[in-house]
């Protein structure tokens, strides 16, 4: 299929939140040809989540409201890796596969432009570049948030979401992060490019040198009623040189249930999974999670 047939077949689909389109929406996507294609396939995606989300009343939630329809209109999105990835760095969107940080990063940045009257696809990438980039600015390879704990620290900065980690009870997470630094050969620009290592390594330095909060994973349990929709969960890890190994959103559910919403590597798609604190008993190497909660625009 090339992409003016693909956005002709759009044209009369009505855009049904249920994963039953998203089926059918995943058999499109396979028949895609290349890059220009999947970037009108999102930009297609985002122009109804708009509408839907105007329509429906959604636009007028709380900010945390907002960004769990907006999730649960994303459910059964493939779980695709290293989208980010070029030969340059710009900032990149696509909505025709996410992976963990992909998704809340979209879907926060979806739910925060809805408040604006020009709710484009143009604004969304300014809006992502604010939220992925060191200060909003995007400087090269390095000025991405690569590491999750500093995409936290630097949000909060910026007054894109509030850390509520430690007022729930959490404890310091002595972090000691390195694993960038010490095994470049994962990552093609600084492979492409050694000098950048010492660079990255510097920024490790910094977010080890900043106290860092955490709910160890024995206590979540008793702190899930203070969670709310919205909610960004970072999934702590004891693996050597990380800080997190995953991310999602909080979902309370119709019987109010507090779950958790992510792009998931094992189900292959964006997932309404198990309740976060069940979740966690999953991976050995989960040890916690730490919560942010967005602020209003």
């Amino acid at each position: 299929m090339i992409r003016r047939d693909f956005l002709k077949f759009c044209a009369v689909i009505p855009f049904i939140p249920t994963e039953a389109i998203m089926e059918q929406t995943k058999k499109l996507l396979s028949s895609i040809q290349d890059n220009t294609d999947k970037e009108a396939t999102s930009w297609y995606i985002f122009d109804h989540i708009i509408s839907y989300t105007k329509s429906s009343g959604i636009d007028r939630l709380p900010i945390g409201e907002r960004m769990g329809k907006i999730g649960m209109l994303l459910l059964g999105t493939a779980y695709v890796g290293g989208t980010l990835e070029g030969e340059t760095e710009t900032c990149r969107i696509d909505l025709t596969g996410l992976d963990c940080v992909t998704f809340f990063e979209s879907v926060l940045g979806i739910a925060r432009i809805t408040k604006r009257h020009d709710a484009s696809f143009e604004n969304l990438v300014k809006e992502i570049t604010r939220t992925r980039y060191r200060d909003g600015k995007l400087d090269g390879y390095t000025s991405r948030l690569h590491y999750t704990a500093d995409w936290i620290a630097n949000n909060v900065k910026k007054g894109t979401v509030k850390d509520i980690t430690q007022e729930l009870g959490g404890v310091e997470f002595p972090l000691k992060v390195s694993f960038m630094s010490e095994h470049p050969q994962y990552y093609a620009p600084m492979t492409a490019d050694s000098t950048l290592i010492p660079e990255i390594a510097q920024t490790e330095q910094e977010i080890n040198a900043v106290k860092h909060y955490y709910i160890p994973k024995e206590n979540v349990k008793d702190i899930e009623s203070k969670l709310q929709t919205g909610d960004i969960i970072a999934i702590a890890t004891d693996k050597a040189g990380l800080d997190y190994a995953h991310t999602g959103l909080a979902y309370r559910d119709e019987r109010g249930r507090l779950r958790f919403l992510h792009a998931s590597i094992a189900r292959k798609r964006v997932f309404l999974d198990k309740t976060v604190s069940s979740y966690l008993k999953t991976v050995t190497s989960h040890i916690g999670i730490t919560v942010v909660r967005p602020l209003e625009v």
